[in-house]
């Protein structure tokens, strides 16, 4: 077998495998309320096979500097979010995300002429959600009406994804690990929730839906902390599977500390 080959059937493999992560983490958010959907679309299904991917291509360090670069960007994603949620109220599925997007792409843009330390990029996460956290809090709460599957759901879902997944490893040699870890943390999974649940229920459940986000993003936040720390004195192995541990457990906590509000009502 040709060494193009390879490369390509390898390529395909990773694509499928991270849609099918993603395809089905999205199903169970529609299907789960606004609450449930946040923390399980915050969970690392998108970056983490990204990372994965790229464990196998790179070494420890590769990965641990593109954490670096990953942490800020998930304070972009947080305004992202915010945008969205905003323009969702009043706006088409198109405008609200292309909104949010551009927002995103501007503050990506920002992020990258700037040498990040660690510090600094935890200090970019904490002021991103002292701003949005509370600007996200009205929109939380909306109830999710019954969503009718249509037959272009799962291939565009998959699609988008498989596409980023394309991006991230074929351009990973030569863009080098920061912009990598940029492209790796582009928030696949919220875009294509909007795209396609807005049309279907409307911009205030969706919107909902990605306001509820916010703590499930504080915890991506502090795993790319972690995998950049431990990557670099334990290795890749350890730092994606402890960056793993901590979304996992963090969104678990959030979901019981808000059962337990509701049993408290």
């Amino acid at each position: 077998m040709s060494a193009d080959l390879a490369f390509i059937l390898t390529l395909a493999l990773r694509m499928a495998i991270t849609a099918a992560f993603v395809v089905t983490a999205s199903v169970i958010a529609e299907r789960s309320g606004p609450v449930i959907g946040a923390l399980v679309a915050t969970l690392p299904i998108s970056a983490g096979p990204s990372y994965v991917f790229l464990a196998l291509d790179h070494d420890a360090a590769f990965i641990a500097e593109g954490a670096l670069a990953s942490l800020p960007i998930n304070a972009a994603t947080i305004f992202l979010g915010l945008t969205y949620v905003v323009l969702a109220q009043r706006q088409s599925a198109i405008v609200s995300c292309l909104g949010a997007v551009a927002v995103w792409v501007a503050l990506a843009s920002a992020v990258r002429t700037i040498q990040w330390s660690l510090a600094g990029g935890l200090v970019a996460n904490a002021v991103a959600f002292a701003i949005c956290v509370p600007l996200l809090q009205r929109f939380r709460h909306v109830k999710m009406p019954l969503i009718t599957r249509r037959w272009y759901d799962i291939p565009l879902r998959a699609s988008l994804v498989a596409t980023l997944v394309a991006i991230v490893v074929t351009l990973s040699g030569w863009v080098g690990p920061k912009v990598s870890g940029m492209i790796a943390l582009f928030p696949v999974v919220f875009t294509s929730m909007m795209l396609i649940l807005q049309p279907r229920i409307g911009g205030p459940p969706t919107a909902a839906v990605i306001a509820n986000s916010a703590g499930g993003l504080m915890g991506l936040g502090i795993a790319i902390a972690a995998l950049h720390v431990a990557a670099l004195q334990f290795g890749s192995v350890v730092g994606l599977s402890l960056a793993l541990m901590i979304c996992v457990c963090w969104n678990l906590g959030l979901w019981w500390n808000g059962r337990r509000k509701v049993a408290r009502l």
